[in-house]
Parts: structure tokens; sequence; C-alpha cells
């Protein structure tokens, strides 16, 4: 039986390590150690929004409302989704185990097949076809190498940042017919994702938030979310034990323009690991989940150590 459990996912303790001490709310870029690779992130400032869909929106679906007011606490996003050229890094490291679930951090089991299709890896594409628990895996593996917390959006964060201050069905406006200058889906993207930071950006300067690939959050989906949600909530988000289905957000380069909208909920399923042949199926990888990645956070107030542990523990469960 599904257990399912709202909680506030901000951290309130003091911050203890200094390089997780946050001095400028700024953009900033690093470079991740033992390597010429870097990643950017954004600031997005604390606030509040209008959490779904309206009524009247084209393309709405019931699990987009109601409507409520949600408040998010300050975090930076990853100004693009994360690419392979960095999670090969976490894949490569040999620093790490591929079997030992006891490890600090495990790394991922060999790929059953090529999961990015041919499609490119170096130069910037984002990685794809890994579960939620991998994308997971590897903000803790990006943790215990920098030395700063890095987790999943949940879904109001990610919506809060995909809108930017719209109330629009896009972040641009209405007119899905200028998707194809914000966004790779089914229209423009050739059946292949394209590598990051080549559309525009929302008002933020967060790049591929919609389409290219869609994007893993923290949350478990729950179709009656927002009826559960109090008018007024602050950095709502849920965990439950079961595998599926997670949520996913922004849609991606296979997608028609109503999955793109910024209050458009995906939802994971079993179906996207069918032709893995193991047994028990890989918990890392998705064989038919070729469109779905990952983007990072990391939250302003930073938890202490121990409490980061005990949210990759209660994610990960080791």
């Amino acid at each position: 039986m599904k257990r399912l459990v709202l909680f506030t996912i901000s951290a309130t303790a003091t911050i203890v390590a200094s390089a997780q001490q946050a001095t400028n709310f700024e953009p900033y870029e690093t470079t991740i150690p033992g390597s010429s690779i870097t990643f950017k992130m954004t600031p997005i400032a604390e606030g509040q929004f209008l959490m779904g869909s309206p009524a009247a929106e084209k393309g709405r679906l019931p699990d987009e409302g109601p409507q409520k007011t949600i408040k998010v606490s300050a975090f930076w996003m990853g100004t693009h989704e994360v690419t392979y050229d960095e999670f090969l890094l976490f894949f490569n490291d040999e620093s790490t185990s591929r079997n030992s679930e006891v490890d600090v951090v495990t790394r991922p089991t060999p790929q059953y097949i090529d999961l990015s299709w041919g499609m490119g890896k170096q130069g910037g594409f984002p990685v794809n076809s890994m579960s939620q628990r991998t994308a997971l895996m590897y903000c803790r593996w990006l943790y215990k190498k920098t030395g700063m917390f890095y987790r999943l959006p949940t879904e109001a964060e990610w919506e809060y940042a995909a809108r930017a201050g719209s109330t629009t069905a896009y972040y641009f406006g209405n007119d899905a017919k200028q998707l194809k200058d914000y966004a790779w889906l089914n229209v423009n993207s050739k059946n292949k994702y394209q590598k990051v930071g080549q559309k525009k950006p929302n008002a933020w300067g967060l790049y591929d938030i919609l389409g290219n690939v869609a994007e893993w959050t923290l949350d478990q989906y729950d179709e009656k979310l927002l009826s559960t949600l109090a008018d007024g909530a602050t950095d709502p988000s849920s965990v439950a034990e079961d595998v599926y289905p997670k949520t996913v957000r922004g849609g991606g380069y296979l997608d028609k323009p109503e999955a793109l909208r910024s209050a458009s909920r995906g939802k994971s399923d079993p179906s996207w690991n069918k032709r893995d042949p193991q047994i028990p199926k890989s918990k890392w990888w998705l064989t038919d989940g070729m469109s779905v990645g990952f983007r990072l956070v990391r939250p302003l107030k930073a938890p202490t150590a121990e409490e980061a542990e005990a949210f990759y523990k209660k994610y990960l469960g080791n």
C-alpha cells in the first residue's frame, strides 16, 4: 500500500560546512573536482506563485488543479539540464563502487545497451534514460565531490522556476506556435535530444526548462496533489516508498506542445523499462525512458552534514 507523506523540504538548521555557506546569492559556475568540466547555477529568489493551471487553459488535465498559492524558499537551479559530460564523471569514477549498496556512493551499473541511442554524448548533450534513483545518486556523488548539497527540485520549485513570474501556459505566453524558439519538442527536434542552451531562456535565465528532456522531480506523483495542499503552503513536497509513479516535468523532445506547459505533470511508469531483460530490472537505467533527464537544485539554506546524509538515506535507502 502506498504511504505518501507531505512535508517541507527546506532546511532550517545552521550551516556548518564553509563550502556550503552562501555569502552571495548570485549565479555561479563550478568546476567538478578532478576534471575540467563545469556547470552553472542560477539563483531563484524566494516568492510565491499560483501552482497549477486555470480551468480554461488549453490542454489542461484534472491533476493540474485546483490552483493554489504556494510559497517557495530561495534556491539555485541548474542553468542547464545535467549533461553527459558531467554525468560520465560519476559513471566512470573509479573511487566509487558499482555493486555495493553500503558504500558511501554507489556507481551506476553498466548500461545494457547504449542509452544515448546514438544521439550524442560529448559536447553538451543532456544525459537521459536514468531512473530517479540514479539522478539522486548523482546528486549525492556531487555533494561528496564539492561539499555543496545538491538534490532534485520539488514539483513546486520546478514550476515556480519554470514560470519565472508568468501566469500563462508557457513562460513566454499562450501561443504554442512560439515554442520552437524556446524548446525542443516533437515539431522541431527530429526525434532527438539536442545540445543544451541553444534555445531562448526564460525570464530567470533557465535554458531548456521546457522540452529537450523531461526532468525528474523529487516528488512521488499524486493525482490529487493540489487538492490536498493548503492554500499558502510553504515548500511542499511528497515522498513515498513506491518505485512508481514519480513526477517528471517540462516535457521532452518527443512531446506535443500541451505537455510542455508550465503546469503539465508527467509520471513515471514501469513501461519506461519494458525492454530491460534483466531480472530484476535495473534500478539505474530506463531502456524506454529516452526523453527523461534531470536538473540540479541547491537550497540557499543548506543542511548540516548530518541532515544531508539523512536526506539521501530517506530517498535512496542507504
